[in-house]
């Protein structure tokens, strides 16, 4: 599968519809108040970039990047299309965030997924990649049914740090 990737357009049917898709698969997977993930209206912050991984002329994931203070970045809404799942969708995706965040002049990044067996494979892909378990930032709280992560994108001497486990 060849990607590209590119600015999502809120108004694109194919967005719409994985966006859709996101949403009811994040309440069907969490509990009522642990769902956190942005729906149209909230991808349209200004603080965010929503991203698109194409195959061809069909949608194969999305991922968004929001600006926090301090050079913090935060992923938002990553989601692989059905039709293309465990075919590395999510591993590039999340390797253009990273090259996105560190673009963006982010020294660190952050995520917020769940924590019951429907995220496992989320939480391995981000394991992976060297995001590490870590107190809650932002407004969120942690609670038996989500976990926080972050990725250094520099070390203390001001170095890029290397990301691993994103090679597709």
């Amino acid at each position: 599968m060849s990607l590209r990737f590119a600015r999502a357009a809120l108004n694109d049917p194919q967005v719409v519809a994985l966006l859709d898709h996101h949403m009811r698969e994040a309440h069907r997977n969490s509990p009522p108040g642990s769902v956190f993930a942005l729906d149209l209206s909230g991808l349209a912050h200004p603080d965010i970039a929503l991203w698109a991984a194409w195959n061809e002329n069909a949608l194969a994931g999305l991922g968004a990047l929001k600006r926090l203070p301090a050079e913090h970045g935060e992923l938002k809404s990553m989601r692989t299309a059905p039709a293309c799942l465990r075919q590395g969708v999510g591993r590039a995706m999340l390797a253009h965030l990273i090259s996105e965040a560190r673009a963006a002049g982010f020294t660190r990044v952050s995520l917020e997924t769940g924590a019951n067996d429907a995220f496992a494979a989320a939480r391995a892909m981000y394991e992976a990649a060297g995001f590490n378990p870590c107190a809650p930032f932002g407004d969120y709280t942690l609670t038996e049914f989500n976990r926080c992560y972050s990725l250094d994108l520099v070390d203390p001497n001001g170095d890029r740090c290397a990301v691993t486990g994103l090679a597709t």
